[in-house]
């Protein structure tokens, strides 16, 4: 067994939030799926916090549904799981409840504490305070933040600072679930492990990078939120911007925590800044309207908001960066992320330069770039799309085909959600896949600009059909650099 398959030590978990759409949908099950695979001890267990009056049967319930088939499918363990489970009804900024909490706690004092604040970030002073005053943040105590921290840099740090007087910088977790999929992960691998691409991964073959993550879901659950957020913070300020970080960066000179945190952070800080003089022309912002998604009449945004809603909340943004330093000067970053688009991926795209000279005659096809993609989600794999012969007599023809490596198809074994990897690492006490402070404030200050180029400009988000890969503007922003955005059928 590999250490990251070992079970961990007993541990309580506890989620703040714990009947939300989060907890629900990925936190829950992601455990169950841990419990299977036998990492889960003895002793463990999971304990859920939110204002709704329940007690732990209750609570069971509502995660017996969460479990779904899953359940369905090993009854037996799933009776063992639920007898892990416990609730605990309290309001963050209310008396009630919280010595409650602290009695539970404090039964297996032994236990490593991961306190998981899957809430709004205007509550994480609130709940850590609390949890400091019953001396909870003590010992073998974690606490994991969601994403994002604050609304710009000022609100971050307010956060950071607040929250660092009760968990010391080493207890604080900053969790961010796209750097626990199994392809980020890999480019680590394909990067540093292969002399193949290594002494490519630089401006001198590199074309151009292209980073997408599309959905097409539209509010749902999280429409308060994400009206006060946008797509800029809730996606790119860190899913990202940390993606970015992981194709850019320079290699660690090992895997430890902050070897890898700290070539990340210095992509972070050479990103070239934009800002009110150049964002008409490096950013597109959109918002979508009614139209069809996967064969389904969906609503407008400011429908889904409500009757007579007015809203400049943009849900796509594209943007083109570029990071000021020797290996990476002159190759752009073409980023785009929104809702309501025509499918859900999430992809890096590494497009190398064309041939300097093409020997083939102009009947054998067009010569086109070399692609190397790592689609995240769904289905994760990589292909590195070559250009052939294509088979059979009559002359030679070219064909672009890819070298497709599906990981499911390849390893024959369903890939761990990221939830799963993460979480069981802070128990772990391992901070590599985590943010540190600094890049959080790297981070906004990038953004930061940006956001404000946008609150001064007269221009709202432009509209875009629900359905569509957002604004025709944010096709011109590749398309005038020659570029293309990538499909996977070139």
């Amino acid at each position: 067994m590999t250490p990251a398959s070992l079970p961990v030590d007993p541990f309580d978990l506890v989620i703040f939030g714990g009947t939300g759409d989060l907890a629900v949908r990925k936190l829950l099950p992601a455990m169950f799926r841990r419990y299977l695979a036998g990492q889960i001890r003895a002793g463990s267990r999971i304990i859920g916090v939110a204002r709704e009056p329940m007690g732990d049967d209750g609570y069971r319930v509502l995660v017996r549904e969460a479990l779904g088939t899953l359940a369905d499918d090993t009854p037996d363990q799933c009776k063992a799981f639920l007898d892990l489970i416990a609730y605990r009804p309290l309001d963050a900024r209310k008396d009630e409840g919280w010595s409650g909490l602290g009695e539970l706690l404090g039964e297996r004092p032994d236990n490593i504490r991961v306190f998981y604040l899957s809430t709004s970030p205007d509550l994480f002073v609130d709940i850590c305070e609390r949890l400091g005053q019953l001396g909870l943040n003590q010992g073998a105590s974690r606490v994991v933040l969601e994403k994002p921290i604050g609304r710009d840099l000022a609100s971050a740090n307010k956060i950071n600072d607040d929250v660092g007087r009760v968990f010391a910088e080493s207890q604080t977790y900053r969790i961010d679930h796209y750097l626990g999929k199994e392809t980020v992960q890999n480019l680590l691998a394909l990067r540093f492990g292969n002399a193949l691409f290594e002494p490519l991964w630089n401006a001198g073959h590199i074309d151009h990078v292209q980073i997408t993550v599309a959905e097409t879901l539209g509010l749902g659950r999280r429409a308060g939120y994400y009206d006060h957020a946008g797509a800029l913070r809730d996606m790119v300020q860190n899913h990202i911007l940390q993606l970015l970080c992981m194709v850019a960066m320079e290699s660690p000179a090992s895997l430890s925590p902050d070897a890898v945190r700290d070539e990340k952070l210095k992509v972070l800080r050479a990103l070239k800044p934009i800002d009110a003089a150049n964002a008409g022309q490096l950013t597109v912002r959109g918002q979508y309207r009614a139209g069809a998604v996967e064969g389904q009449s969906v609503p407008g945004y400011l429908e889904e908001l409500g009757e007579d809603a007015k809203s400049d909340t943009e849900t796509f943004v594209a943007l083109k960066a570029e990071i000021s330093n020797w290996r990476w000067a002159g190759v752009p970053f073409y980023l785009r992320t929104g809702k309501r688009l025509p499918e859900r991926v999430s992809e890096i795209v590494v497009a190398f330069k064309p041939v300097p000279h093409s020997i083939f005659e102009g009947s054998a096809g067009p010569l086109v770039q070399n692609k190397l993609v790592l689609r995240l989600q769904p289905d994760e794999g990589v292909k590195l799309w070559l250009t052939i012969k294509d088979p059979g007599p009559g002359g030679l023809r070219l064909r672009h085909v890819p070298l497709d490596m599906s990981f499911a198809e390849a390893f024959g074994v369903q890939q761990p959600d990221a939830y799963e990897r993460l979480i069981l690492d802070v128990v772990r006490g391992n901070p590599t896949l985590f943010m540190r402070r600094d890049e959080v404030e790297a981070a906004w200050q990038w953004a930061d600009p940006i956001l404000a180029a946008w609150a001064s400009s007269n221009e709202g988000p432009r509209p875009y059909t629900a359905g569509s890969w957002g604004p025709s503007a944010a096709v011109a922003l590749i398309e005038r650099d020659g570029r293309t955005w990538h499909e996977d059928n070139d």
